[in-house]
């Protein structure tokens, strides 16, 4: 076994592979070659040259988003905790001030004035008690205070709540449960959403505000999609939220529960034409779940702290609203060789697959697959090729030879056996 692998190692050591042109003259067969190659430049020229854009360099869009909202409102409720009338400005309903690449409008509250820390009953919705033993142990992370252990009235009649050390009186009331919005007309607002973008490879910087507008260029105009080339950044509040949410009545629970949505500014810009034709594109997408039944929408709280004489004293604020994430996103092109050569040499390799396709359908499908088989490889023998297979073969038949002559006598065949070979003349492949 090991002598039959060693010579059959060095057979091949010593031997050559080189391809042999085969023409073969057939319909079929030059068919399917013209319509593999058609697939493949198509492929090379519709997808990856044109549609792809092969023969450019692209570079990723970096940007800063910057933004400012305007709008005030007036509000005169004689129930709830926005009692009386109030001023709503931006410093009022935009908390906070500046955030990165976000900004948050308050559209409903609850207010609770005067806080100062004392002791008081907890918040009936936070649970009851009937004894001190109830408010015995530690206090409730979800809690107002901290637990004195004494269990009072609260200020529900008939029902008791443990005692608090906190910021009194506690916060009561729910507006998210209700449809009630106080700053409804925040619709009415508008944000001018400022966006600078650079694409450095290309050494091109871009804004979505035009470079020379004139007087009362911003003060006047409103963001028009039908018109993208104005370049005006400046939206209403009403306009984002309709078009990030069609359904009316999800629209009135996000002002009253709270909701996000996101503002996406796409550049998508192709330098090999004018500069001036990149433009910003602007889409609006709601983040929150409209199904959601447990802590819908968008809230959080906050406090604005005074002094009264010697006391400290607070107005704590829950607030609803919407939040707004701002996402600058896109890509931009311009014509470069080097792309373009290496996508056309890869379409010339692809053009290899051709061959390997045809071949394999050629000698291993086709009717006639022997017949090109036996064309397609031959064995050419040089004078001086490695022959030790051979001479192991030839002693091999000699023996064999010698033995069945000292065993059996030559039998003559008839003469109707003899047959002389008929030559194999060449199929044409229909």
């Amino acid at each position: 076994m090991a002598p039959k692998f060693a010579r059959s190692v060095l057979v091949t050591f010593f031997e050559y592979g080189t391809a042999k042109v085969l023409h073969i003259r057939s319909k079929k067969v030059g068919i399917m070659s013209r319509f593999v190659q058609l697939l493949v430049i198509a492929y090379v020229v519709g997808w990856v040259l044109v549609y792809k854009k092969g023969y450019q360099d692209f570079d990723n869009v970096e940007g800063a988003i910057t933004s400012k909202l305007k709008g005030v409102y007036l509000t005169n409720l004689a129930n709830g905790t926005l009692n009386g009338s109030r001023v709503w400005d931006v410093a009022d309903y935009v908390k906070p001030a500046e955030e990165n690449n976000a900004f948050f409008i308050m559209t409903n509250a609850i207010v609770t004035p005067s806080q100062v820390q004392s002791t008081c009953p907890e918040n009936p919705s936070a649970g009851n008690c009937t004894r001190d033993e109830d408010c015995a142990g530690p206090s409730p992370v979800t809690g107002s205070g901290i637990r004195t252990g004494n269990c009072i009235n609260s200020t529900k009649p008939g029902v008791k709540t443990c005692e608090l050390y906190a910021w009194c009186p506690v916060e009561y009331g729910d507006p998210a449960g209700g449809k009630s919005t106080p700053l409804i007309e925040v619709q009415n607002f508008t944000v001018y959403i400022r966006n600078n973008v650079i694409f450095r490879k290309f050494n091109q910087r871009r804004r979505n505000i035009r470079d020379s507008g004139g007087e009362g260029y911003l003060s006047s105009c409103h963001y028009d999609p039908a018109h993208p080339e104005d370049l005006c950044p400046i939206f209403s509040i009403g306009y984002i939220l309709n078009t990030s949410e069609s359904d009316p009545e999800q629209r009135e629970l996000m002002l009253a529960q709270g909701g996000m949505i996101e503002i996406t500014v796409t550049w998508d810009c192709n330098f090999d034409r004018d500069p001036s034709q990149c433009l910003p594109q602007y889409q609006f997408l709601r983040l929150d779940s409209r199904d959601a039944q447990d802590y819908p929408g968008y809230n959080f709280r906050y406090a604005e702290y005074y002094r009264e004489g010697s006391t400290d004293r607070r107005t704590l604020y829950k607030a609803y609203g919407l939040r707004f994430v701002i996402v600058v996103s896109g890509t931009a092109g311009k014509f470069n060789a080097v792309p373009l050569a290496m996508n056309i040499g890869s379409g010339l390799g692809l053009l290899g697959v051709v061959t390997v396709i045809c071949d394999f359908i050629v000698l291993n499908v086709l009717q006639k697959r022997s017949f090109y088989r036996d064309k397609k490889f031959e064995d050419v023998h040089a004078d001086d090729a490695y022959k030790v297979s051979t001479q192991a073969g030839r002693h091999s038949r000699s023996h064999s030879t010698r033995a069945a002559s000292t065993t059996e006598p030559a039998t003559e065949l008839p003469s109707t056996a003899v047959r002389r070979a008929r030559p194999r003349s060449d199929l044409a492949d229909p």
